[in-house]
């Protein structure tokens, strides 16, 4: 039996951040879950997009946010 539920994944690449919503399939292989092939796609392009500073495209996929450190 196999069920899919979603989630947010964080990806973080330097002084950025994105929140995108994937899939995960749950099924009694040992592998699970994971994610499917798009959604393992669509967080490399992300990752790739907030790398090159490219915030327009990484936001098509999900929120995007800039990270500024706080001094304690």
């Amino acid at each position: 039996m196999t069920t899919t539920r979603r989630t947010n994944k964080l990806i973080r690449e330097g002084n950025y951040a994105a929140e995108v919503s994937v899939e995960l399939i749950e099924d009694e292989t040992a592998w699970s879950p994971y994610l499917s092939l798009d959604d393992a796609c669509k967080l490399d392009a992300v990752r790739l997009a907030l790398r090159a500073g490219d915030l327009a495209t990484a936001a098509k996929h999900g929120r995007v946010f800039e990270l500024h450190p706080v001094s304690a």
